[in-house]
């Protein structure tokens, strides 16, 4: 039977009242921040809740943000109740992208992954989380990651293979350190390897492929930056889960 600690009490408390005081300080700013920033914010919040508890304390708070977005934004205000699809669209997102971002928090008990935190990067999570709501074909979502890579961590060249590598090349960990051979590369130091390096794509615990980077020269991208391309790796892998499973069916 799983212990509860003091910790996962806070936690959940913090899923609980969490979202419900952010959502009211900012409803005196409703009419001047965009939509898109106030599910960022929120999404920051569910972020903050799993990193201090667990995937079940995320996923509650996914669930409150989503609850105080319909009931403070979305008209008719203070009403459990949705009218427009496109703030129904929103709601949905925001649960979507509070549950997979609080998972990712979990996985690794990534503490660093206030690294998403960053308003740009959380920007180009929420765009390819969008994508992957609509996109036709898993590889619409895989060339829009492979763009975000590219800008973020300023990469000459960066493609996706399917399947396992037969290479050992060093890889991008789920924590954000590169990892050659059996060291941690200090990036911030010494800068990304000048030679291929990794970054492998699971969705349900199985490896679909990876993401081949190729650095500029002299290149140190912050640990935020490669959390974040750790985080835009992760949809791409649920994406491949959902499609297989979808073909499978």
């Amino acid at each position: 039977m799983p212990i509860v600690t003091i910790r996962d009490v806070v936690a959940i408390g913090a899923a609980v009242l969490g979202p419900l005081t952010v959502a009211v300080v900012m409803v005196p700013s409703r009419g001047t921040i965009s939509t898109v920033n106030l599910v960022l914010i929120l999404v920051v919040v569910v972020v903050a809740v799993a990193t201090l508890g667990n995937r079940f304390a995320g996923a509650i708070a996914a669930l409150s943000s989503a609850v105080w977005f319909a009931f403070f934004f979305t008209p008719p205000y203070y009403q459990f109740a949705i009218f427009r699809s496109v703030d129904l669209q929103t709601t949905v997102l925001l649960v979507v992208i509070g549950v997979m971002t609080s998972q990712l928090a979990v996985t690794a008990r990534r503490v660093k992954v206030l690294a998403v935190t960053d308003a740009d990067y959380l920007a180009r999570v929420h765009e390819i989380a969008m994508l992957a709501q609509t996109a036709a074909a898993p590889s619409m979502v895989i060339d829009a990651v492979a763009r975000h890579l590219t800008q973020i961590l300023y990469l000459r060249r960066c493609h996706f293979e399917y399947g396992p590598s037969p290479l050992h090349l060093p890889h991008l960990d789920a924590d954000g350190t590169i990892v050659l051979g059996h060291r941690h590369v200090d990036v911030e130091r010494h800068g990304l390897p000048d030679r291929e390096i990794e970054l492998p794509v699971f969705g349900d615990d199985h490896c679909y492929g990876r993401y081949l980077l190729r650095s500029a020269p002299g290149t140190s991208p912050s640990r935020q930056a490669r959390l974040a391309a750790v985080s835009l790796a992760d949809q791409v892998g649920n994406v491949l889960a959902a499609a297989t499973s979808h073909h499978a069916s």
